[in-house]
């Protein structure tokens, strides 16, 4: 059974999925508000039909950050893979087509460099809409060795925001922990986000 987070809580992920964890993928799932249970579900950068016509084009980001809170790194849709080849991204899907995971971050923790001491997960709405359109949303960290969900979160994510920051994932005693974040923001990439982002880090 996966933990349910609330916010603010911290986790080792270690514990929570029974061993060591050297390779994991977050995913983010969502309805659209007032679409139908056809509409809904998917994961990160679904583009959502109905409800009136609207459309949301929601994107993943990953930033790795060192001890001092300088930015080492970041995965997004416009660099779908980290300089050091541990963090890869599926690519920016924008119809949502099929079932499943639309969008993955994957991470073989095991090559994260040595100077990266978290990794904060972020999500936007590239196409400008708030999160009033958007209900039941998720995160959610899996193990990639088994496919196992080890960690779930809730995320409150109703309002007027265009993006939040969702989770950390982050070293601790030489072990890997996750944080929950779910702290709400604006802007359409994660590059508007950087001032609220930083302190989290």
């Amino acid at each position: 059974m996966a933990v349910s987070l609330q916010k603010g809580q911290k986790i080792s992920l270690s514990k929570e999925a029974g061993g060591d964890l050297t390779k994991v993928k977050l995913g983010l799932g969502w309805d659209v508000a007032g679409a139908s249970d056809k509409q809904g579900g998917g994961f990160l950068g679904k583009l959502f039909g109905g409800g009136g016509g609207k459309s949301i084009d929601l994107d993943a980001s990953c930033i790795m950050f060192d001890a001092s809170k300088q930015v080492v790194d970041t995965i997004w849709f416009g660099q779908l893979n980290s300089n050091d080849g541990s963090i890869t991204h599926t690519g920016d899907n924008r119809t949502g087509d099929g079932d499943g995971d639309d969008e993955v971050i994957n991470v073989d923790l095991s090559r994260v460099p040595a100077n990266v001491t978290s990794l904060v997960f972020t999500v936007n709405s590239f196409t400008g809409q708030t999160f009033d359109s958007v209900a039941n949303a998720f995160c959610r960290l899996v193990n990639a060795n088994n496919n196992q969900e080890v960690a779930r979160y809730n995320l409150s994510a109703q309002g007027s925001h265009t993006a939040m920051i969702m989770a950390k994932v982050y070293r601790h005693n030489n072990e890997w922990k996750m944080h929950a974040i779910g702290e709400t923001a604006k802007g359409r990439t994660f590059h508007d986000l950087m001032p609220a982002v930083t302190p989290h880090a």
